[in-house]
C-alpha cells in the first residue's frame, strides 16, 4: 500500500527550503574570501600606477640598495640590482627608465644611465631619498644655468600654490613631504557706507516680480502678479501710468537705450513691445511654450533675449519680430538672461544648476558652467570689470569671461537668492525669497551689510521676499521689488564715517587670530573707541 505523501502550503515548502540552505552554509557565514596572489599583484600594480605614477620613476638612494638588497640580487623582473660601494660617497641611481640624473649637480654616470623598469619594493614603498638640505643647497649653486629640473612625467603638473616643500631628517631617514604655507590674511575690503530705506513705494495689488530704471533716470517701471506694468516718478515715489495687457503675472520689464520702446514678459507665454510715445503694445514676439521668465536687450545691436520655463532661450530681431536663434541644451526652466556687446554675448542661468555662455552668431554653446549645485536664478555683469556673478541657493560665485573662469564664493547668504545687482563702486546686492539683502564688497567678497526690511502693514510675515533689485542710473539710490507689494527704496547714509569700519575690520581680523588680543585692546583704548569696539564685538557675536 502506498503511503500516501502529507501535502504543505507552498508558503511551508519555501520557508523549509530556505532553512536547509542556511543549514548548508552557516559554517561558511563571515569566513573571508581566499586572496587570489595574482588578482592582488595586479590590483596593486594598477593602483601604484594611477595614484603614484608621478614619483614611481624618481631617484633612489644607493644607501637604500645596500640595506635592501643582497649582492648581485635580482628583482621581480630579472633585472640586476647594483650594490653601493664600499667607502665611496653616496651616490644616486635612476630606477625608472629615464636616462639622465635624479636632479642638478649629479653627475650622469654609467650607473645612472642604466635603464630598466623600478624594482617591486622600491615601488612599493615609494621611498625618495633626496641630499640633505646643505648638499641640495652646494648643488644648486653649482649647477649649470637652464632652470629646475623636472621630471618630464611631471611636465604638466604644475607644484599648487601655496605648498612648499620640506626636507624632514630623522636619524638617517631623508623624506620629502609638503608642507602649507601660512594662510593668507583676510584681504581688505574697500569701505563703502551703508544703505538705509527711506522710501516704500505702495499701489500694485500683487508681488512685484520685475524693476527696471529708463536711461534718463526721471521713472522707474514695474511688473507684477496683479497683471499690470506701472510706470513711477523716480524722485517722488509717485504713479504716473498703468499698462494693462497681460493676462498673467508680468515677470519682466525693461526699457530700451535705442528706441522709446519698452518690452515686458510674463507667465501668459507672452513678449510684447511697448511704445511709450502712445502707451501701447506694437509688437508681440510669439514662439515660447511656456512661462517667460527674463528678458534683456543687446547693447549694441536691435536684438532682444527671452529666455522661458520651457528650457529654452531665444534671440528676436526686434524690427521684423523674427526669431532668430533658440538657444536649447539647459534641461529646465532657464530662470535669467543677460547680454553684453563682447564674447560672450548671452548668459544664462537655470533651474539645472547650470550656466551657458552662448555665441550669438552660430546660437550655440560656448562654455557650460557646472559648479553650481542647485537652480542659478540670478545673474549679473559687472559694468566696468570683465567678469560677472551668478546667485544659487549654495553660494554666490564670482566668474571671469570669456571662458567663465572661477574667481571666488561669495557665502552667507543662506537662502533662494532670486536676484543680483552690483553698481561701478563695486557694491554687489543680493535679495533673496525670506526679505533679507545682503551687500558685497565685489573684489574681496566681504559682506559688508545685512539688510532685512519690515513687511508693509498689513501683510503677513510670510511676504517678505525680494524678487527683483535695480539701482538707479546714478546709482545712489537702490530699488527693490517684494512680496509685500511695495517697491522699497534706499540711499546711501551720509552720516557714517568709514574710520568706524577701520576699526571694525582690524578687530575683526583680531577675534579670526586671538580673542584675547582683541579684550586686550579693549583694556587699552580710550574709552570713546572703546564703546566702539563694544559694539563691534557686539555685532561680530550677533
Amino acid at each position: 500500500m502506498v503511503e500516501e505523501v502529507q501535502k504543505h502550503s507552498v508558503h511551508t515548502l519555501v520557508f523549509r527550503s530556505l532553512k536547509r540552505t542556511h543549514d548548508m552554509f552557516v559554517a561558511d557565514n563571515g569566513k573571508p574570501v581566499p586572496l587570489d596572489e595574482e588578482s592582488h599583484k595586479r590590483k596593486m600594480a594598477i593602483k601604484l600606477r594611477n595614484e603614484y605614477g608621478p614619483v614611481l620613476h624618481m631617484p633612489t638612494s644607493k644607501e637604500n640598495f645596500k640595506e635592501k638588497c643582497p649582492q648581485n640580487a635580482s628583482d621581480s623582473y630579472g633585472h640586476k640590482q647594483y650594490p653601493a660601494n664600499q667607502g665611496q660617497e653616496v651616490e644616486y641611481l635612476v630606477t625608472g627608465t629615464h636616462p639622465y640624473p635624479p636632479g642638478p649637480g649629479v653627475a650622469l654616470t654609467a650607473d645612472t644611465k642604466i635603464q630598466r623598469m623600478p624594482s617591486e619594493s622600491a615601488a612599493q614603498s615609494l621611498a625618495v631619498a633626496l641630499p640633505s638640505s646643505q648638499t641640495r643647497v652646494d648643488a644648486n649653486r653649482n649647477a649649470p644655468a637652464g632652470g629646475e629640473y623636472r621630471h618630464p612625467a611631471a611636465a604638466d603638473r604644475s607644484q599648487p600654490a601655496g605648498m612648499t616643500s620640506a626636507v624632514m631628517e630623522a636619524g638617517n631617514a631623508k623624506n620629502s613631504a609638503l608642507m602649507a604655507k601660512k594662510a593668507p590674511t583676510m584681504p581688505k575690503p574697500q569701505w563703502h557706507p551703508p544703505w538705509k530705506l527711506y522710501r516704500v513705494i505702495s499701489g500694485h495689488l500683487g508681488w512685484v516680480r520685475c524693476i527696471a530704471v529708463e536711461p534718463g533716470n526721471q521713472w522707474f517701471v514695474t511688473g507684477s502678479a496683479d497683471r499690470t506694468i506701472k510706470i513711477w516718478d523716480l524722485a517722488s515715489g509717485k504713479l504716473k501710468l498703468s499698462l494693462t495687457g497681460h493676462i498673467s503675472t508680468v515677470r519682466g520689464v525693461i526699457v530700451s537705450t535705442r528706441s522709446p520702446y519698452l518690452f515686458s514678459c510674463g507667465e501668459d507665454k507672452q513678449v510684447k513691445c511697448w511704445d511709450l510715445e502712445y502707451n501701447k503694445v506694437i509688437r508681440h514676439y510669439h514662439g515660447h511654450l511656456s512661462a517667460v521668465y527674463g528678458l534683456d536687450l543687446h547693447p549694441t545691436i536691435d536684438v532682444l533675449v527671452t529666455c522661458s520655463r520651457d528650457s529654452t532661450a531665444r534671440i528676436w530681431d526686434v524690427r521684423t519680430k523674427a526669431s532668430v536663434h533658440t538657444l536649447s541644451g539647459h534641461t529646465n526652466a532657464v530662470a535669467t538672461v543677460r547680454c553684453q556687446a563682447a564674447e560672450p554675448q548671452i548668459i544664462t542661468g537655470s533651474h539645472d544648476t547650470t550656466i551657458r555662455l552662448w555665441d550669438l552668431v552660430a546660437g550655440k554653446t560656448r562654455v557650460t558652467l557646472t559648479n553650481h549645485k542647485k537652480s542659478v536664478r540670478a545673474v549679473v555683469l559687472h559694468p566696468k570689470h570683465y567678469t560677472f556673478a551668478s546667485g544659487s541657493p549654495d553660494n554666490i560665485k564670482q566668474w571671469k569671461f570669456p571662458d567663465g573662469s572661477f574667481i571666488q564664493n561669495l557665502s552667507g547668504h543662506n537662502a533662494i537668492i532670486n536676484t543680483l545687482t552690483v553698481n561701478s563702486d563695486g557694491v554687489l546686492v543680493s535679495g533673496a525669497d525670506n526679505g533679507t539683502m545682503h551687500l558685497w564688497d565685489w573684489r574681496t567678497g566681504y559682506n559688508f551689510q545685512r539688510v532685512h526690511a519690515a513687511v508693509q502693514p498689513g501683510s503677513l510675515d510670510s511676504e517678505s521676499g525680494i524678487f527683483a533689485c535695480a539701482f538707479d542710473q546714478s546709482e545712489s539710490r537702490l530699488l527693490t521689488a517684494e512680496a509685500d507689494k511695495t517697491i522699497k527704496v534706499y540711499k546711501e547714509d551720509d552720516t557714517a564715517v568709514s574710520s568706524l569700519f577701520h576699526i571694525y575690520f582690524k578687530v575683526k581680523q583680531i577675534i579670526h587670530t586671538n580673542l584675547a588680543s582683541a579684550l586686550f585692546i579693549l583694556k587699552v583704548l580710550k574709552l570713546s573707541e572703546g564703546k566702539i569696539i563694544f559694539i563691534v564685538l557686539k555685532n561680530l557675536s550677533s
